[in-house]
């Protein structure tokens, strides 16, 4: 039966490799394997999908110039730092209203204000919170990202964003860098360049964030901004500092958001019954009611004209 399991499962996860499978269907497909089947590598499934998806990130800067990452970049220094701490502060008083374990509360409301799973593992040695905090956090944003990708498109749709105006959404609204850019590709080229950027350029934000919460704290942790935002920042300048090889970027790119594809089925291989179980109620209801209220706030912005 276990060899039975890992045949299928490699199976699968070739067939993740080719344009056949999209996002959507490869994070369902991983997260029905993982609930039906039970996936037989659990522990190299999470090694290389963080592996994996830093390496994307990196490649998908070989699609974009670095004038381009620069102009997102530029514009989301404006409104993030005040989206970040509408969204800590919100999210806190929601914990204490729901009676959300403290330091549980404080890493779901940082994990939706900045980059989900990177923000809560950046804070976590911060707050000294416990592997059972971590975990429950972890769960919650992690369950909500499989939502995310799945409906964010659909929404896009329905209320008729442009691929930017989506791109901006997804960034300021999901909470992973990969299901910002699982749901991105899937809305259109444009949507991921934008999106990918955006949310980088937030995630950069992670470091100051945690040093300013130290204070309080009074903590060590240590700090600094992940190699793998350095990474898509040094690609996109040496696709504008040689333009003359446009094909290899728009190849190395191409290989990249299909690598995102093969990062979606293994992290969707993550969601375990027994994940599912330690989310529990209040956590879940904390993060659920944040998210509403930040992804419509910010949407509202998008079509309101204040945010662009």
């Amino acid at each position: 039966m276990q060899s039975f399991r890992r045949i299928l499962f490699l199976f699968c996860l070739l067939l993740s490799c080719t344009t056949f499978c999209g996002p959507a269907t490869a994070l369902a497909a991983g997260i029905l394997f993982s609930l039906l089947i039970g996936n037989p590598f659990a522990l190299e499934s999470a090694v290389w999908s963080k592996r994996l998806l830093q390496l994307s990130v990196v490649g998908l800067g070989f699609g974009v110039s670095i004038s381009d990452v620069w102009h997102a970049g530029r514009e989301a220094v404006f409104y993030t730092p005040v989206s970040i701490i509408a969204t800590v502060a919100i999210g806190v008083l929601l914990g204490r209203m729901i009676r959300t374990p403290v330091k549980a509360s404080i890493l779901i409301s940082f994990g939706t204000a900045i980059c989900g799973g990177s923000a809560i593992a950046a804070m976590a040695p911060v707050i000294n919170a416990k592997d059972e905090e971590i975990a429950v956090s972890l769960a919650t944003i992690f369950s909500l990202n499989a939502v995310a990708l799945m409906i964010f498109p659909l929404l896009g749709n329905f209320f008729g964003l442009t691929e930017r105006e989506f791109g901006l959404w997804a960034a300021l609204a999901i909470h992973d860098t990969s299901s910002v850019v699982g749901a991105a590709s899937a809305y259109g080229a444009t949507a991921l360049a934008v999106g990918t950027t955006v949310k980088l350029a937030r995630a950069v934000w992670i470091a100051p964030a945690a040093l300013i919460v130290s204070r309080f704290t009074q903590t060590k942790a240590k700090t600094g901004i992940p190699l793998f935002i350095i990474g898509f920042i040094l690609a996109a300048s040496i696709r504008s500092f040689a333009p003359n090889l446009t094909q290899a970027w728009n190849l190395l790119a191409f290989i990249s958001r299909q690598g995102l594809v093969v990062t979606l089925f293994l992290v969707g291989n993550g969601l375990t019954l027994a994940v599912l179980r330690r989310v529990g109620i209040r956590p879940l209801g904390q993060g659920l009611i944040l998210w509403i209220l930040v992804s419509a706030s910010v949407l509202t912005a998008i079509l309101a004209g204040l945010v662009r």
